[in-house]
């Protein structure tokens, strides 16, 4: 059983900044998310989304923030457990032990919960699931990897405009296809996709995929009947996620809804377990990524008083030690 001064559940901005603080306070730290991606909603939703509302940055793009909350991260070499959920929650000498999917397990000195909205799994495309080749992805971490590409897209939300703007100017063809001739996305992306070199169909669904070892082709029926093929390398399936609590919910804790109830400090009902960022409720509570950052800042000083009760609440300033 490996030890850890703190597990951090979720690789969501809030996590990486709690990976951060733990660092800077001295501690070890485990950062460990279902998803292969650091970043949590940020890089599975809109990545190439602007944010607007991080303290110091008139704007940054979702990807961008998160790879600097990894470099902030870096220097203290938090250990990542990426595409590995934590299952189960026990006790062992007064310290909480995370079960792992694969069986491992981590004994801590506190548990931080920082899960966003829970577990994401993606809406499967239907057609996708009688074909047994790959190039189907759900998101798109490295979109250069995409160059030269024919690349169907399939949705009709934020994430699926926003691939769209981002694979444009990289890929050899973007096509859009979408069942309804009415997106969920923002008015002023969609605008901005139809003045790129995007094909954008709509009233059509993906009957079929061709290819043996991955995808080559694809067929569209549009509403009325008609069909259409085309050459295809890459499918993203941009239909969204759906959130849902997963283990965590057998665990004890205090819920309203699929929030977990936490006091000033951050505290959870369970012993040395604490949560912040988007998965937390209290009187008052603001989602807000920048709200996240104070939360996970809280968990950390009060966590390193529970493992070490001889340690101060407040360390001082970052910058006093430079």
């Amino acid at each position: 059983m490996r030890e850890v001064d703190v597990a951090v559940i979720g690789a969501g901005p809030a996590g990486l900044f709690a990976a951060y603080y733990a660092g800077f306070r001295g501690l070890s730290v485990s950062v460990i998310d279902a998803l292969p991606e650091p970043g949590g909603q940020v890089t599975a939703m809109y990545p190439e989304k602007l944010i607007l509302d991080v303290a110091g940055f008139p704007a940054i793009k979702g990807r961008e923030l998160v790879t600097n909350l990894v470099a902030q991260a870096a220097p203290f070499h938090p250990d990542y457990r990426l595409g590995v959920r934590a299952e189960k929650l026990s006790y062992l000498d007064g310290r909480p032990v995370l079960g792992l999917a694969g069986g491992e397990q981590l004994s801590c000195g506190a548990v931080l919960i920082t899960g966003g909205l829970g577990s994401f799994t993606p809406r499967p495309l239907p057609v996708a699931e009688s074909f047994t080749g790959g190039g189907i992805v759900y998101f798109v971490p490295q979109p250069t990897e995409l160059t030269d590409r024919h690349v169907l897209i399939v949705g009709g939300g934020d994430s699926a405009f926003d691939w769209a703007a981002t694979l444009a100017p990289l890929a050899r063809s973007v096509t859009l296809v979408h069942r309804r001739d009415r997106f969920r996305a923002h008015a002023g992306t969609i605008e901005r996709v139809r003045a790129l070199p995007v094909r954008i169909v709509v009233n059509a669904e993906v009957s079929r995929l061709y290819g043996e070892e991955t995808v080559t082709g694809a067929e569209l029926t549009v509403r009325g009947g008609e069909v259409e093929t085309l050459p295809v390398d890459t499918v993203v399936a941009a239909l969204g996620f759906t959130a849902d609590l997963g283990p965590l919910a057998e665990w004890g804790l205090n819920l309203d809804r699929r929030h977990i109830v936490v006091d000033s400090a951050m505290a959870t009902n369970l012993p040395r377990v604490f949560a912040a960022g988007d998965i937390t409720e209290y009187p008052g509570k603001v989602r807000l990524i920048a709200t996240g950052f104070g939360e996970a800042a809280t968990a950390v000083n009060n966590a390193a008083v529970v493992i070490d009760p001889t340690a101060h609440l407040f360390p001082g300033h970052s910058s006093d030690g430079t």
